[in-house]
């Protein structure tokens, strides 16, 4: 009988009990939003000037930023002016098509942007690019 908590011993039990389990799933859940977060977020943040004439750039060999702080990252490692002129030397020596995008906080002074740009050219990298934030549609 059905609600009276007995059973008879030839009875066989055939009611699942799926609470525990939507429990299990949903603590998993809200431990995978959390984590998506924090791996999400990229480590080094600067905040880009936005421009409506940015264009894609292909994969570049060298990804130069400059923070608001005057903090100098070679592909995502801090570096200084020296290291980045030898490396920039032997990837120049290596690959004439080498290619720098330069990423810089908009807080960062024109002139520290055109001495990184300047340090680049020295070096024999010729071909550059300034990394922007893309203006949404219909923004003035």
């Amino acid at each position: 009988m059905a609600g009276t908590g007995q059973m008879d011993p030839g009875d066989m039990i055939t009611d699942i009990n799926v609470t525990p389990l939507v429990d299990i799933i949903l603590v998993l859940l809200i431990i995978f939003m959390l984590t998506a977060n924090l791996i999400a977020k990229p480590s080094i943040e600067v905040q880009l000037p936005q421009a409506a004439t940015g264009e894609p750039t292909e994969p570049s060999t060298i990804g130069l930023m400059l923070t608001k702080d005057g903090s100098l990252f070679l592909n995502g490692v801090v570096t200084d002016e020296t290291a980045l002129k030898g490396y920039l030397a032997e990837l120049a020596a290596a690959d004439p098509k080498a290619q720098a995008i330069i990423a810089a906080d908009q807080a960062v002074t024109h002139g520290q942007v055109i001495h990184l740009i300047d340090l680049v050219r020295q070096q024999g990298i010729l071909r550059f690019a300034l990394n922007i934030a893309p203006i949404a549609p219909g923004a003035p």
